[in-house]
């Protein structure tokens, strides 16, 4: 019976996939491999914890040459093939390329975010902050993306959080807040602007920096149920709000910031992020976009 390959391989050849499926499939949780009688049995993982074969490896004794046999999802068998190559054989990323075109590709988020300036609107405890982080955790955008005017106040007042709360600070963090979104923006790269921005003034400040560098704005809209907001709110234990001020916000929401009003302003496109009420997790809500 032929041979695994060391650990020290099969850790590679993980380590590889995976790195490789995160820059082509971003909707991808993580590659699985399973060794056995000298194969090399690859499975992509969804955020919604199914589990989709993809083909099968056969180690050749060679670190960076594998035999190819694709996954026959009619039959649930895997059948020796070539690459586009046109050879039997070759690296692992060719390998996931060939299959993950077959059966990635059809998996892929439906909503595609172009490289520009993405607005999150929605009030506190709709789900920004969780959102924001698992489209860091699964990669499909660097946390240096990511303008936090909360995160700005806590750097600037976090040992003086009574300095923090006048308009004067406001002034200075959300000068810095745009000072960093221009210097993404300068230079072709995305930068998510997390604030409420429920109010057309907050959004035109941001639209005005995205035409000086002629940007497209992406909105992603946070609306849950006032219910399920106050929920959310009630359950993260926030001590800055009180439950008044989230349905104030939520109010606020309902009346500046529907889809048309945003396209109005200036929005090039709007979305909506499914939420609890959905009954989704924020990795699978995150799945569903893909950022340039």
């Amino acid at each position: 019976m032929p041979k695994n390959p060391p650990e020290s391989m099969q850790h590679h050849l993980r380590q590889r996939l995976n790195r490789h499926v995160h820059e082509r499939w971003p909707h991808v949780d993580a590659i699985t491999v399973r060794f056995r009688a000298g194969f090399a049995y690859v499975a992509a993982e969804l955020p919604s914890a199914k589990s989709v074969p993809l083909c099968r490896l056969r180690f050749t004794g060679v670190l960076h040459t594998w035999g190819f046999a694709l996954y026959l999802a009619g039959n649930h068998s895997y059948r020796d093939n070539t690459l586009p190559s046109g050879l039997p054989a070759g690296s692992p990323e060719e390998a996931l390329d060939c299959a993950g075109d077959l059966y990635l590709n059809a998996l892929a988020p439906a909503i595609q975010v172009p490289a520009g300036l993405v607005v999150l609107v929605g009030p506190p405890a709709s789900g920004k902050t969780s959102f924001v982080r698992a489209l860091i955790t699964r990669r499909q955008i660097d946390a240096e993306a990511v303008v936090s005017s909360d995160e700005i106040r806590a750097e600037l007042f976090g040992t003086s959080p009574a300095e923090a709360e006048s308009d004067e600070a406001d002034a200075r963090i959300f000068d810095e807040r745009d000072r960093r979104i221009a210097a993404r923006l300068a230079t072709g790269r995305s930068a998510v602007a997390e604030s409420t921005n429920v109010t057309p003034q907050a959004r035109a400040r941001l639209i005005a920096i995205a035409r000086r560098f002629n940007a497209p704005v992406t909105m992603l809209r946070f609306n849950p149920a006032v219910t399920d907001l106050v929920q959310q709110y009630t359950e993260r234990r926030r001590t800055d709000l009180t439950a008044e001020d989230v349905r104030a916000y939520a109010t606020i929401m309902i009346r500046d910031a529907g889809a048309d009003q945003l396209r109005s302003e200036g929005a090039t496109t709007v979305h909506d992020v499914p939420g609890r009420r959905q009954a989704t997790t924020p990795a699978e809500v995150a799945a569903q976009f893909s950022f340039a």
